[in-house]
């Protein structure tokens, strides 16, 4: 019985790890947020309104995470300028780790910490990392599920769709 246990938590383990990223279009607004910045400062969403907005929740110890970062760092480079904004959200409870790596892999855009998870659940995220894409309106519109090499070229069809309307 604990052999026959075992191996069906290593199937299902297996199976997860080598399903793909999930993306689905989930409908309504995207729910109202403030954390607290990198740099000390408040951050709401709010600000971005008018905006196309990904918000990527990631944590330092996430190897998916760390290889998706200078992707996400060259998106927010190229498309800014269109009216899209990237914003990092570290889910860890004590920001010091992620601070610690984003000093030897920088980026550009705002990296938020939300050490309580509050924001994580209002985004129902449950794997690291989880990518959600905003409209300009504030609807939410793509929810991505983990990462996998490739994957940025969904979202580059979604963000080339997004600023475009």
């Amino acid at each position: 019985m604990i052999t026959t246990t075992k191996a069906l938590r290593t199937l299902l383990v297996a199976a997860f790890l080598a399903a793909p990223a999930l993306a689905v279009a989930p409908a309504g607004p995207a729910p109202k947020f403030q954390l607290v910045s990198m740099a000390g400062k408040p951050v709401n969403l709010d600000q971005f309104k008018g905006q196309v907005v990904m918000l990527n929740f990631w944590a330092s110890w996430c190897g998916p995470c760390r290889a998706e970062m200078p992707i996400l760092e060259k998106l927010h480079a190229k498309y800014k300028p269109m009216g899209f904004t990237m914003i990092g959200v570290n889910v860890e409870p004590d920001s010091a780790e992620a601070a610690k790596w984003l000093k030897a892999t920088p980026v550009t855009f705002p990296i938020l910490f939300d050490t309580k998870s509050e924001v994580s659940k209002l985004y129902s995220v449950q794997s690291m990392p989880s990518t959600v894409i905003i409209d300009r309106k504030g609807n939410l519109r793509w929810l991505h599920r983990g990462y996998k090499p490739g994957d940025e070229n969904e979202y580059l069809n979604q963000i080339h769709a997004l600023v475009r309307e």
